[in-house]
């Protein structure tokens, strides 16, 4: 282990650049795909309302689709509209031979259930793996489609060529989009796993013992950089704008670099391998679809 006086700083887990390495093979599949069954994969996103931060996202997915050949079909509705008429459309895309995945962007507007529209989508088109369905089957060790931020955790994690089995690794947050299933991962990949949530007590506890610490609890500087266990391995799923514009996540990242042995850097750390694997769900989905 490295000395608590190593001033020597953490390896940086890139994102960008295994998001990079990644596209360039589901880009290939695609091509190849396509060719083959004379369409390419389809991947409907339905945007309700005018959330700047949720447009970003949309217009990102949208171009990463298409730079890998992927058709993108976008609904774009209003705020108002109401949850009748969102599941009538996703009962038409689940219905639709050309729609491979389906995902509507979260957070909706009040007035709409988010869990009623994710049950509604036909679980083998759930690219954003968030169906009880493909929970389920994460939970029975038995994964269909993968709930996409973590599971490019665990794509950031092999990058270290670490093997997790036996590992302590302890999740900061407990939301159905990421800590939850992020468990299911790290159980599936051998780790003793700790999910710590806002009625933990004494936080700083658990994180010190962690060999694998994953931050997702969406509070800037939660995780403090002297909680680190040396050459610990720290994931980092938040991310914050700051006053100045720019962006900073759950963990104090200059001071857990100092002690921590890999480290995701916000941003250029989960967010591109979200995206990814989404791409990758897509495909997956298509494949399944067309009996490939």
């Amino acid at each position: 282990m490295r000395s608590l006086m190593n001033t020597s700083t953490a390896k940086i887990l890139d994102g960008k650049a295994l998001s990079a390495r990644m596209r360039e093979s589901i880009g290939k599949d695609v091509a190849e795909l396509t060719h083959r069954h004379g369409r390419a994969p389809g991947l409907a996103v339905i945007l309700v309302g005018s959330d700047p931060a949720s447009q970003v996202y949309v217009r990102n997915k949208k171009a990463a689709c298409e730079k890998l050949g992927i058709d993108s079909l976008s609904y774009d509705l209003a705020a108002d509209t109401t949850q009748q008429h969102l599941l009538g459309l996703i009962g038409e895309l689940n219905a639709d031979p050309k729609v491979d995945g389906i995902l509507v962007q979260l957070p909706v507007p009040d007035h709409i259930n988010p869990e009623t529209l994710i049950e509604a989508i036909d679980p083998a088109k759930d690219v954003d793996g968030f169906h009880p369905y493909n929970v389920g089957r994460l939970a029975a060790r038995k994964p269909a489609l993968r709930s996409c931020t973590p599971y490019g955790c665990m794509k950031l994690l092999a990058e270290t060529g670490i093997d997790c089995h036996g590992k302590e690794a302890v999740i900061v947050g407990a939301s159905n989009i990421v800590g939850r299933p992020m468990a299911l991962e790290l159980l599936l990949a051998g780790a003793t796993v700790t999910v710590t949530h806002k009625f933990t007590v004494d936080l700083q506890s658990h994180i010190e013992r962690a060999d694998i610490v994953i931050a997702a609890a969406g509070k800037q500087g939660l995780v403090k950089g002297d909680w680190i266990k040396p050459d610990a391995i720290v994931i980092d799923v938040g991310i914050h704008r700051q006053q100045d514009g720019s962006l900073t996540g759950d963990v104090e990242f200059d001071a857990a670099r100092k002690r921590a042995g890999w480290i995701t850097p916000v941003p250029g750390g989960v967010g591109p391998m979200t995206i990814t694997m989404l791409l990758s769900n897509t495909v997956e989905a298509f494949k399944n679809h067309v009996g490939d």
